[in-house]
């Protein structure tokens, strides 16, 4: 017994010590575990999520403690009296948590090693019964060192631990275990290798035989059987490979931009899981660092799972010069442990991961492309206006009042704005959008990259696309691609878009029309070498498949001449 005792002392206070150590490395992420309990699905304690943080710090240091306690043998029947009454309890909430599916990791181990559901019971069974020994052997515990070493041992254990926990709630972990680690490139966490296992599932088919149901249990395969077939229902046995990262996305506006900035170097992202608890005091720093970047030359987009309503007003309050996009909150809370947080990715490889604390220490050599001389007064004003140039144009290509509504509330628009008159709106919008580019226009020229970077680059271009003065303004935008302020295919789509309206031949063949429900491209110039020119401009496709890409892929492009088009 005495053996047994020795052995069941210190599996327990080490495994306490290791458990705790590692949840106080992150005890953000212990916090978020502990709502996942407190929710109203689970435990139903929702009035103790606004104390989960504390209550992580609590527990945390409390796990350590005892651990090093038991070990020290100091206190010996509080010490075991605690570690019984905290194992039975985890132990009935993780056998709840694992019977009715409620919450997939318990969180024990933090992301050093996840467990699931019933891996977290019978880990806390087997801790149970070395506890258990402990207590019905507790005169075998023997204390080590005096009684004062031993209290003033687990004194200075417990300030190490809040100097642990002040540093990491100020900082970040001082080890990542999570899949977004510096270092790590988020596209391949995203890929499933080619050899990967694959889910298991169980076919149970039911079937009536000879005046009688039977259920017939497959992998998939039809059952070769002799009878009228009711239905089939499927259970998965064995889950297949899920990679570490699975639920990464930047969206916009409804569109998907995460392969186009995993893809780019040079990338500063701001990460703010949620605005209703961000921390403001944040902000101030967040901007110095960006408008800091964006003059060394780096692309910066801000990442939350709030709406762009709330975004954009966050952006008009602190003067920030980028753009938010959305992503899952909860994969937001994963990547960074501060909100706001700030990263830099080269290709989508984590290189830098930042608390808004030490946003000064985010390394920023100047690029090749830095814009020292960079507005950024007028970026911001420019990329609030690129909002607003689409704001309603998206709605209206919706297929249904429901599609629109789904959008609209996903834009952060109420039911007045995304229900009325669409067009009437967005032409306000227009009308007050070009007032602004023409006062630039007029005074400082085209605001191009060197002026306010890419992608704001492009905003003075959808404005005046979107406007009844191209004529006036084409030389402007000419004059822009000639000196690579804008992307040459831009000025090819304006110049087409102005002789289209002028009822002349276009020149690379961007502009198609639909007349009595027929769709055609409107007449090119010289129609034989249209793809050189397309080219030349730094269009990717051919005038057959760009045509395809407007009309869909059913459409065969004819060539038509202006006589074709007056003869009606």
């Amino acid at each position: 017994m005495k053996i047994l005792v020795a052995i069941s002392r210190f599996i327990v206070g080490a495994l306490f010590i290791i458990s705790g150590l590692i949840k106080l490395n992150d005890p953000v992420g212990f916090s978020f575990k502990l709502k996942d309990y407190f929710a109203p699905e689970v435990l139903g304690l929702e009035f103790l999520v606004p104390f989960a943080l504390l209550i992580a710090i609590v527990l945390v240091i409390v796990e350590v403690l005892l651990g090093i306690a038991l070990l020290l043998g100091h206190f010996k029947k509080l010490t075991i009296w605690s570690l019984l009454l905290m194992i039975v309890f985890f132990t009935f909430l993780t056998f709840y948590s694992a019977y009715f599916n409620k919450v997939t990791d318990c969180g024990c181990f933090g992301d050093a090693m996840p467990l699931t559901p019933w891996e977290s019971f019978t880990k806390d069974i087997i801790l149970l019964v070395l506890i258990l020994v402990l207590f019905f052997g507790q005169k075998y515990i023997h204390p080590i060192f005096t009684s004062k070493g031993r209290g003033l041992l687990i004194l200075t254990s417990f300030i190490a631990c809040l100097g642990i926990a002040y540093y990491v709630l100020m900082h970040l972990p001082i080890i990542d275990f999570r899949p977004y680690k510096i270092g790590a490139n988020i596209q391949e966490g995203m890929s499933t290798p080619d050899d990967a296992p694959q889910p298991i599932f169980d076919y149970h088919w039911r079937f009536v035989v000879d005046g009688k149901e039977q259920i017939i249990t497959t992998q998939g395969d039809y059952p070769q059987v002799h009878g009228e077939f009711i239905d089939v229902e499927t259970k998965m046995v064995q889950e297949g490979y899920v990679p570490p990262i699975h639920d990464f996305m930047i969206e916009r506006d409804g569109e998907d931009y995460t392969s186009h900035y995993l893809e780019e170097e040079n990338l500063i992202v701001v990460i703010a899981y949620s605005l209703g608890n961000t921390e403001k005091d944040g902000y101030p720093a967040v901007k110095k660092v960006t408008d800091e970047a964006l003059k060394n030359g780096y692309n910066v987009i801000g990442l939350s799972a709030s709406s762009q309503e709330s975004t954009e007003a966050l952006a008009e309050d602190y003067k920030l010069n980028f753009k938010f996009y959305f992503c899952d909150e909860t994969t937001l809370k994963t990547i960074v442990r501060s909100n706001p947080g700030i990263l830099e990715l080269d290709k989508g490889t984590i290189k830098q991961k930042l608390h808004w604390n030490d946003a000064h220490k985010l390394e920023l050599p100047v690029l090749q492309n830095a814009k020292p001389s960079l507005d950024l007064n007028m970026k911001r004003h420019l990329d609030s206006i690129g909002a607003l140039d689409q704001k309603y144009r998206k709605l209206m290509q919706a297929k249904s009042p429901e599609e629109r509504a789904a959008l609209g509330e996903k834009m952060g628009l109420t039911e007045a704005e995304y229900s009325g008159d669409l067009w009437k709106m967005q032409v306000v919008i227009d009308s007050s959008n070009m007032n602004y580019i023409e006062k630039i226009f007029n005074t400082k020229g085209y605001p191009g990259k060197s002026m306010v970077g890419e992608p704001t680059n492009t905003v003075a271009w959808y404005v005046l696309q979107h406007s009844n003065k191209i004529a006036q303004y084409l030389p402007i935008i000419k004059e822009a691609g000639a000196k690579g302020e804008i992307p040459m295919n831009l000025v090819a789509m304006m110049e087409d878009r102005y002789l289209m309206n002028e009822n002349r031949p276009q020149v690379y063949g961007t502009q198609g029309r639909m007349e009595d429900d027929v769709n055609f491209i409107w007449p090119i110039e010289n129609p034989e070498t249209v793809n050189e020119r397309r080219k030349k401009a730094g269009f990717n496709t051919t005038i057959e498949e760009y045509a395809k890409q407007l009309f869909g892929d059913d459409f065969e492009y004819k060539s038509l001449t202006m006589n074709d088009i007056n003869a009606g």
